[in-house]
């Protein structure tokens, strides 16, 4: 008797299983953070203060714990605090923060006092936008200015507004001179301090914050320094700053039950303790006086306390510390309540007015396309509109970039799997690696920060120009066989790029064309299909269609360096529509890749030519294709070379729009060099690409944060990103897979037909199909590159290891029906169902797809012309 081999089988649904695991530890412990340890600190102004860290080895991007912080420029400044008073009063410490501080809000002002020898003097500046910022020197904090400053008269409270910021620093004089009383001077100073900025009756400023006595680097001080000043006496010093200002019980998250004896109030000063966590000693020459690069940081993070929670509150979201998220306005809380509510209220009528039976599903198919996107749109919601979730500041590292891009192609090659015969040229599973791949490239590229690395942007936005010649190749292949030119193509088409794009403008209260790749290529469709419409009776003769393309090719050049055309348009949009776009911003994008889509249409002309010719066939034909792979190979060789020759990617730009066509068709040619390449593609890349539209989009809010300027951090602490990628990789692409699919069911319902007409993709129902003749239609339309989702019937989407399809069971009392897992999982149901319901009942009104569309477009008209 042979012995029983050990096997393990795996739940099938077990990726599924797993998202939802996920997905339910990310919201316990959002809710737990939230609701309990960031209960003393909601609005993360503690975590600005007191917790930070670097991220970089230059000493630029200064990270505060769990929140963003925003580079203030001028102009923000102005908008804060114009006209406005800065007054700081202290030692040469302050003095240093002081002209850092005034070099930020007007680059003209100097750094650094222009008289060394008049360094211990009063300074005043006014800045280009009217703020006023004023210096005393005062160590001890005991002159007369500033005794004035701290106890002003009746008179002057009344005819002065209070001082945008006042900051006050001390100690390290106390230190250094004895016969300053030390210690104890600087105690009974304080107290004195402390108690005249609480006591009067009217604020002194907006916001008071006095500065932590400064560590220093005792290797680096002088000897008569050094006699004096000690580390133990600064920790003593900062340790009673911080329980005079903030009582222990104030930083407690489980005191729950607040009040005079349990929880002390706290002072109206602000108290940067963090200011001492940024000082490194390679920073600092003298030991106590630290350079430009941290001191600005320093200034910035005064201006975060100050400014964030003052300035508009609209896209992007930008700026997490210090910050009350804003309230939705009554009309944006009507349309979350309606998107968030919707789907769940429609399966609550359902059963309370037609009660399940026990041997119905808790969940129908024609109810889970709306379920999915009502808690989709609420989760992305809650993750970048809500402090559910934290967010933090992205930083670029090669090792991270270069890691997590090796690890990518690992998995993808690992999952290759070959077709058994030749699948054709540009065939569907080849375009599906092909999105697949390059999105994965293009979310490492945003979660890492990669933009400031020309070396890195320029290959992405070549991966733009790449999905931009899939639309071209794919429509106009489409065109040419198919010859469809009704609106129920259109409507398909657009409906299904725009639906989730449109969703999420409007609950994140963003602008459409901030999801620019949605934008891109429906303005792309649109051209293509004016393109070949026109005159589509000739479209067989190919002297007309070239003449056409070459024709629409020109027009769109000269509309595009024509600005004022493309602003008359906007401005139309902005006066009767209420839509403010930037014409500036949109010309860049289009003009970034202006004749790409019409290499992807020539592209397909030839394809179809040597098809229709069979031109393959000819003797020669290998030869041709060694040829043009070797000569492929030199093109991409010599791409690269040229690109990281740019001095930056703003050189780069200038010649994008002439050289991407080049590395997208060296590409091309090389992928489908023979049938060993053409028959054989990655399930894992592919499995992206046919969600690569939502994960463009949904990582905006879901992967990254703060509209695309962060990352979304679920765990707390100082170590846990590898943990926060990979926790929130799982929900973000899970998520995006199961819109994709709700998206394409309610694409189905909006533009379906009385004969019920199924969304144009294209996918086949098998992983493996015999080679088509050349110049069957289907042959083509299986080479559409729309980014529709398959829609396959449940016989063609459940398959073994081997991918052979396997026929679905049916019920029986031996076998219940499906959990509503499995039907997610599996997609349709393959039998004739009512499809998406927009309501829980039977309609006797059912409107055809032109009355759906101006429904549509008129709702989104109202709510823009009402829109705040």
């Amino acid at each position: 008797m042979s012995p029983r081999r050990f096997q393990v089988s795996l739940n099938p649904l077990w990726p599924h299983y797993l998202s939802w695991a996920c997905v339910g530890i990310a919201l316990f412990v959002g809710l737990i953070r939230y609701g309990i340890l960031d209960r003393p600190d909601p609005m993360h102004c503690n975590a600005l203060l007191t917790e930070g860290r670097w991220l970089d080895r230059k000493f630029k991007n200064w990270q505060p714990n769990g929140c963003m912080m925003h580079q203030y420029k001028p102009n923000d400044v102005a908008a804060c605090m114009a006209s406005k008073r800065v007054v700081f009063v202290g030692d040469s410490v302050t003095r240093q923060l002081f002209y850092q501080f005034a070099h930020l809000i007007d680059p003209n002002l100097p750094t650094s006092p222009p008289d060394d020898e008049q360094k211990h003097a009063d300074y005043r500046y006014r800045s280009a936008s009217d703020i006023w910022l004023q210096f005393y020197w005062d160590p001890y904090l005991n002159s007369t200015h500033t005794h004035a400053l701290l106890h002003p008269g009746a008179q002057d409270l009344r005819s002065s507004d209070p001082s945008a910021l006042l900051v006050l620093g001390s100690g390290l004089w106390y230190l250094r001179y004895a016969d300053s009383g030390g210690l104890s001077a600087w105690e009974a100073k304080l107290e004195s301090t402390l108690s005249a900025v609480t006591r009067v009756r009217h604020p002194l400023a907006d916001v008071v914050v006095v500065l932590p006595v400064e560590d220093i680097v005792p290797s680096k001080l002088s000897p008569e320094r050094a006699i004096s000043m000690h580390a133990s006496d600064i920790d003593a010093m900062n340790s009673d700053l911080l329980h005079r200002i903030s009582p222990p019980a104030l930083r407690d998250p489980f005191v729950f039950l607040p009040g005079p004896s349990r929880r002390p109030a706290g002072l109206p000063i602000a108290l940067p303790l963090v200011f001492n966590q940024m000082l490194q000693p390679s920073q600092t020459e003298d030991g106590l006086h630290f350079s430009d690069v941290v001191v600005g940081t320093q200034a910035q993070v005064l201006l975060n306390l100050r400014c964030n929670d003052v300035l508009p509150k609209s896209f992007p979201l930008d700026k997490t510390c210090c910050r009350r998220y804003p309230w939705p306005s009554v009309l944006h809380l009507l349309v979350l309540a309606g998107v968030f509510l919707w789907a769940p209220a429609n399966w609550l009528l359902a059963r309370r007015f037609s009660p399940r039976s026990s041997g119905m599903p808790l969940l129908r198919d024609d109810e889970i396309p709306g379920l999915v996107l009502s808690f989709s749109a609420a989760i992305i919601y809650f993750a970048d509109r809500s402090g559910l979730w934290l967010k933090e500041q992205k930083q670029f590292d090669p090792w991270t970039f270069g890691f997590l891009s090796i690890l990518s192609l690992a998995v993808g090659v690992f999952t290759v799997k070959r077709a058994d015969s030749d699948l054709g040229f540009l065939n569907r599973e080849q375009t599906d690696e092909w999105k697949g791949w390059m999105q994965i490239a293009i979310l490492i590229y945003h979660y890492t920060g990669g933009s400031k690395i020309s070396g890195i942007y320029n290959p992405i936005r070549v991966l733009v120009a790449a999905y931009l010649f899939m639309t071209g190749y794919g429509h106009t292949t489409f065109y040419v066989k198919k010859a469809d030119f009704g609106i129920l193509r259109v409507a398909q088409v657009l409906v299904r790029l725009n639906l989730l794009t449109l969703l999420l403008a409007y609950t994140m209260n963003t602008d459409y064309i901030s999801y620019y790749f949605a934008p891109l290529v429906s303005q792309w469709y649109l051209i293509i299909y004016g393109t070949m419409a026109l005159g589509s009776q000739y479209n067989d003769r190919m002297p007309f269609l070239v003449a056409k393309i070459l024709l629409s090719m020109g027009v769109v050049t000269w509309f595009m360096s024509e600005p004022w055309l493309l602003e008359a348009i906007f401005e139309f949009l902005a006066r009767f529509c209420n839509i403010q776009w930037s014409a500036r911003e949109w010309a860049f994008r289009v003009n970034l890749d202006l004749w790409i889509v019409y290499f992807g249409m020539f592209t397909a002309l030839v394809v179809i030519k040597v098809r229709e010719y069979r031109i393959t066939d000819h003797p020669r034909w290998p030869l041709i294709v060694r040829t043009a792979a070797a000569v492929s190979a030199a093109v991409l060789l010599w791409f690269f070379a040229f690109e990281l020759a740019q001095p930056d990617k703003f050189a780069y730009n200038l010649w994008h729009p002439y050289v991407s066509f080049l590395p997208v068709g060296a590409f091309v040619i090389l992928r489908n060099a023979n049938a060993i390449l053409r028959s054989g593609s990655s399930r894992m890349f592919a499995f992206v690409g046919t969600c690569s539209l939502e994960t463009f989009i949904i990582q905006y809010h879901l992967w990254l944060a703060g509209d695309t300027k962060g990352i979304l951090v679920v765990l707390p602490g100082r170590h846990s990103r590898p943990l926060n990628l990979l926790l929130t990789t799982v929900i973000f692409v899970y998520v995006s897979h199961l819109v994709a699919r709700a998206t394409g069911e309610l694409t189905k319902w909006i533009c379906e037909t009385r004969q019920a007409a199924s969304l144009p993709t294209t996918n086949p129902s098998t992983t493996t199909r015999p080679p088509p003749p050349p110049l069957q239609s289907e042959t083509e339309e299986g080479q559409e590159v729309i980014f529709m989702v398959p829609q396959a019937d449940d016989e063609g989407s459940r398959k073994d290891r081997d991918g052979n399809p396997i026929p679905r069971e049916p019920d029986t009392p031996a076998r219940p029906q499906r959990r509503w897992l499995d039907r997610l999982a599996e997609g349709s149901s393959p039998h004739p169902s009512p499809g998406f319901r927009v309501w829980y009942g039977d309609s006797e009104w059912t409107p055809g797809l032109r009355t759906k569309l101006l429904i549509g477009l008129g709702g989104m008209w109202l709510l823009n012309i009402m829109w705040p």
